[in-house]
This record gives structure tokens, sequence and C-alpha cells, in this order.
């Protein structure tokens, strides 16, 4: 038996994002976003930060598989029918910036664009699911990075505005949890998929990020203050990429540079969020570096007053951190570094696979905030093969889940307060990372290929089954 219990109205579901799911990408009067001219490929951010690059879509040398996605533009019904038969509670999805505003900076909304996203919005609510929706995830206009240079330019924070003020007052009858930027903290990372430029190596890259940080991190506190003006009774949270990060070793430089890649990379964008303040720490950094940000009156007051309800977060691996480390001790697979961790085993990806690290991170980031926490994205990416039966036995993706949701209830007794869990990939997708299919995260198989082939059918896995148990028991016979 276990030593804890979820919570009552715990929002147990799935999720997805527009760019890796939707397809469609030219229709409905859609614009172009990042992720529309992302190559396919495990070489697609390199190929998208490289030098001359033009954000333009070249089918001669590469391949797009966003464009089609997995056509949940067209098959929404079908999909949102297998997540009620899960018994999902919620629905985490993202709203495509450039289904709203072609071009980032258009003064009226697209109709077409609206009125599809009330007809996946009906179909969740006609099966009792509430939808969860992040406002950017990775789906900034192209025009806005070639024409602005992105989030750098501060005339993006009014195209912004005007975005969310459109969807709020759309879909204030319809969506009550909402979430501002997806891995907010990955422009740290990945500047281009997360602040919409990209860094060269003979460029500075810390006065532009931090120029960049800023003006989200106004652009956010307006739409958390637009939220709550527009739909009082909603809930709109931050949403970060988490990764608890330890010391390699009791060697006290060891220690001290684990905590201070920690604040960096886990506490920095939350601090402000959900804080409302830059914290002293990034005030060193950005000194030590010589960065002075361009703030404008009344920019550090509103940041104050436009603080989140509550931390979405992703969660997939943990981190080691040593001060000085040789290649040989990089953790090669583990998407955000770190030294390799000798008592984790990897994924078939190499992310080091860690369930009691995310009872760790969701006790320090309640111990730190004491607001509610969200685990919006959780997840193994598997190679799934279909027996010639037609079953998908992902018993290793069922033990992957068992494991992290054992580590949240934990953390429930330790006394966090958590409100619910939506699985990364609930139905197979288009991978962020590497543009591939076969990287599976779903309880629902997609029948799509790398080299594109496909008839894009869905078929249910032995892990759509374990999880609707769950659901239905809620967490009780884990």
């Amino acid at each position: 038996m276990n030593n804890y219990q979820f919570p009552k109205g715990f929002l147990w579901g799935g999720a997805t994002a527009a760019n890796q799911m939707e397809g469609g990408f030219d229709e409905g009067n859609k614009g172009l976003n990042i992720a529309d001219v992302l190559p396919g490929g495990k070489e697609r951010l390199n190929i998208l930060q490289s030098p001359g690059f033009n954000f333009e879509i070249d089918r001669e040398k590469y391949s797009y598989p966003n464009h089609e996605g997995i056509d949940f533009y067209h098959r929404y019904k079908e999909d949102i029918a297998l997540f009620a038969e899960m018994g999902f509670k919620v629905f985490r999805m993202s709203i495509a910036w450039t289904r709203i505003f072609p071009n980032g900076n258009e003064l009226e909304a697209n109709k077409e664009g609206l009125a599809f996203y009330d007809r996946v919005f009906d179909e969740l609510h006609k099966h009792g699911i509430e939808p969860v929706v992040t406002i950017s995830h990775y789906e900034m206009p192209v025009n806005l990075v070639k024409e602005y240079g992105g989030w750098r330019n501060r005339e993006v924070v009014t195209f912004f505005e005007r975005y969310v003020n459109a969807i709020f007052n759309r879909y204030k009858n319809k969506v009550k949890y909402w979430m501002t930027f997806n891995e907010i903290n990955s422009g740290l990372i990945m500047p281009i998929m997360g602040l919409g430029f990209a860094i060269h190596k003979e460029e500075d890259k810390y006065q532009p990020t931090f120029q960049a940080y800023h003006h989200q991190f106004v652009a956010s506190a307006i739409a958390v203050k637009a939220c709550h003006e527009i739909i009082p009774d909603a809930q709109i949270g931050c949403m970060i990429l988490y990764a608890p990060v330890y010391s390699y070793d009791s060697n006290p430089e060891n220690v001290m540079y684990a905590l201070q890649e920690e604040r960096f990379f886990n506490y920095f964008c939350a601090d402000v969020q959900v804080r409302g303040e830059y914290p002293a720490f990034i005030k060193r950094f950005f000194k030590e570096h010589n960065i002075e940000l361009d703030i404008r009156e009344g920019d550090l007051e509103l940041i104050k007053e436009g603080t989140v309800d509550y931390i979405g977060l992703s969660y997939y691996m943990s981190r080691t951190e040593k001060k000085e480390k040789s290649d040989l001790e990089n953790a090669q697979g583990n998407l955000i570094g770190g030294v390799k961790n000798p008592f984790l085993k990897a994924s078939d990806w190499g992310w080091e696979i860690d369930p009691v690290g995310l009872r760790i991170g969701l006790n320090q980031l309640y111990d730190r905030y004491q607001v509610p926490l969200f685990v919006v994205e959780n997840g193994l990416g598997a190679y799934d093969k279909v027996e010639e039966d037609g079953s998908i036995n992902d018993d290793y993706r069922i033990d992957y889940l068992r494991d992290h949701i054992r580590a949240m209830g934990e953390s429930i007794e330790d006394g966090v307060e958590l409100m619910g869990y939506t699985t990364w990939g609930c139905i197979d997708m288009v991978s962020m990372s590497s543009g591939e299919y076969s990287k599976r995260y779903g309880f629902i198989y997609v029948d799509k290929h790398d080299v594109g082939s496909g008839t894009l059918a869905r078929k249910k896995k032995k892990s759509f089954f374990w999880y609707k148990d769950v659901i239905e028991t809620n967490g009780e016979k884990l």
C-alpha cells in the first residue's frame, strides 16, 4: 500500500504542443512560426542557429515533419475521444500564436484561427475535459524574428499583449488554466526557441539574452494582470524546465558550483515570475559580466504586480555537476548537460532516469516559493514496437511513469501542494529536440515514421489501459 494519497480533484491528464502535433501549418490563414522552418533530424537546432540561416522553408535540402505533425488539426475529435476514454481531467495544449496573428504584428486577430480553437475547446468540454493552455510554446512568428529580432526588441511586448488580450477575451468562458511561456528558462540553453534569436560563437551572448528575458518578464506580468482582470476565476502560471542539480562529490568547490548552476538555471526565471523581482545572485552575475539592462520606468513595479498563481514544470532528468570536467565525464545525452551520474540508468536517447529527483525537485520548489505546483511534462521517449498481433507492450514506459507518479505521491506526503500531472506526449508526435517520430512518448501510437511513411492511424498501447486505471483510482493502486 502507498503511504500517500493524491488529493481529491487532482488534475490528471496529458500534455502536447501545437507545433508538434497540429499540422495544417499553412491552413486557416496561419502564418509561419519558428517550428515551421525547423528541419527534421537531430541537427535541427544547430541548423536553425547556423550563420546565414534565413528562416525560410527549403524543401530541396530539408524535410519538415512539423508541417503535418500528427494532423490534430483535422483529427482533434478522434484524439480527444481517446483522451476522454482514458479519463483525462485536463488536457494541456498550446495555442499557435501564428494561427491568431499570422505575422505577429497585425492589428486584428485571424478569425479562422480563433474559430479553430473554439472547436477544440468545445470538444474538450463535451467530454468533461478542462483545457490547460500554454500561451507561447516555441511558437514565435517568423516575421517577429526576421523583422524585429525576437524578444530582444521591446516592440514584441506590445504584439504579445495584443495576442493575449485577444485570446483571453475570446476564450474567457472556455479556459480556466493558463501558462505564459513554455520552459521559459530553456532560452538559457537554446535561445532560438525560447527567445526568438540565434547566438553565434563570436557574439556577446549575455547582453542580448538577458535583455530579451527582461522583455519576456514584462510580457508575462502583462499577461498575468490581463488574465486576472478578464477572467477573474482563472489561474495563470509560469512554466519552467526543472532539473535538480547534484554535486558530483562532497568537494566544496563542486558543491558550490552545483549550487550556482541550480540557481542560475532553475530559479532565475521563477524568482522573477513568482517573487516579482530579480534575485541577488543574478544581479551579481550582471555586474560581473557588464550586463546593463534597459529597464523602463514602471517595469519593475509591473513585474512585482504581475506574479503568477502557480508554477508549471517539466521534469525529465536531474543533472550532476563538477567544476572541472573532461569530455569523457560529460553526460552527452542529457539535454541540459552535466556529467554522468554513476547511479542512474539512461533512456534510449541518453536522458538519465531519476524518479527520486522529481521528489527532490518538488520539495525544493515548494520550500522556496510556497505556491501550488503542477507537473505539466514528464515522460519517457522510447522506441516502440508493434507486435504481429498489433499490440504495443510498453512496460518500460509504465515502469517509468509509475516510479515518477509514486515520487509525486511522496512529495504530497512531504507537504508539497501539487495541483496535477500531465504526461508529456500523451499521444505520439514529432520530437522537438530531434524532429523524429520514432522518439515516442504516448499512450496512443500514431502510425507515422521518420521517413515520412505511415497512415496516421491511432492505436492504443498497453500503457493506455494502465494510465486509465491510475486516473480511475486516483493513483491508489500504484
